[in-house]
């Protein structure tokens, strides 16, 4: 097939938009998406700290590129990235040097942030107690975001950057909606208001599909980190997954659909639950909802185990 534009052949079919489009004009498809969606949010500052979530995969590879390229002329403003060590044993060692090659390349200031040092515990040690091994993604993502966020205040950075991408996006809202946590639903990124203690989410690929991140990578030459996270298969969000692929194979630009009409009704969720209002929870003193924090919560839970 030949690219809709300009008749060479094509890189890749948009099935959502019926376009066949070359490797050159997919590059602009893409980048000026990805550059729409973070002015869309507030654009970048001309000067301060961006932090940028990074684990080695295509997602949020891509993401950081696409930050430090946005930020190409702007001097004053730095792009630090923040890798967390899950402490899982044969994975994310093998991830992490892919992190430090990409921000060599870039001359991006890398962080690492260990789950032992902030949850007290790493990955494999809380997968062998009994509720760990039942909810290991949950517990996995709770102190995931803890350490990503920690480590984003104390660099002072006034953004946290996620490869969150259209496919996580679509996801989320659908889990959230089917387990009636409507409360979560209107406090998922990315964030508007800046909250005592919390970095605001920025998530530049929250409109591109995952696929379109792997082209993305591929075509460009990017080194990311292959690799499934060995918890992640029973993690509940692959049963959302495969809904939403098979809606989206017969009725492609469901996924849109979904991100596009949740977008339409934050503002309603936002004023109903008082989306802004954040106190500090009374064991760490880490931004809440409530009284205490999951993060906690869960710390509570594996020293009862």
């Amino acid at each position: 097939m030949r690219c809709s534009k300009c008749k060479r052949p094509a890189a890749t079919f948009i099935r959502y938009s019926g376009r066949h489009l070359c490797e050159k004009h997919f590059n602009e498809f893409f980048e000026s998406r990805v550059k729409a969606e973070v002015r869309r949010q507030g654009g970048l500052h001309s000067k301060g700290v961006i932090a940028v979530g990074v684990s080695g995969g295509k997602d949020s590879v891509v993401a950081l590129h696409m930050i430090k390229k946005i930020a190409a002329g702007r001097p004053n403003l730095q792009i630090h990235a923040i890798t967390v060590d899950e402490g899982i044993e044969g994975y994310r060692q093998e991830s992490i040097p892919v992190v430090r090659r990409n921000c060599k390349k870039l001359g991006v200031t890398l962080h690492i942030v260990k789950f032992k040092e902030i949850a007290g515990k790493a990955m494999d040690e809380i997968a062998k107690t009994k509720d760990g091994k039942a909810r290991a993604c949950a517990y996995c993502g709770v102190f995931r975001r803890l350490c990503l966020n920690a480590a984003a205040r104390q660099i002072g950075a006034s953004h946290l950057v996620t490869g969150h991408n259209l496919d996580d996006t679509a996801q989320s809202i659908l889990m959230n909606f089917c387990r009636g946590d409507v409360s979560k639903l209107a406090r998922l990124g990315p964030h508007k208001n800046v909250q005592p203690g919390l970095i605001p989410r920025l998530e530049p690929l929250r409109s591109i599909p995952e696929k379109e991140n792997a082209l993305y990578a591929m075509l460009n030459g990017l080194e990311v980190h292959i690799a499934e996270c060995p918890y992640a298969r029973s993690a509940q969000r692959n049963k959302y997954r495969a809904i939403i692929n098979e809606l989206e194979l017969h009725s492609p630009g469901t996924r849109h659909a979904i991100v596009s009409t949740y977008d339409q009704i934050l503002p309603t969720l936002e004023k109903e639950f008082h989306v802004g209002e954040v106190s500090k929870c009374k064991k760490c003193g880490e931004p809440t909802s409530g009284k205490v924090c999951m993060a906690c919560e869960m710390k509570e839970r594996l020293k009862a185990k």
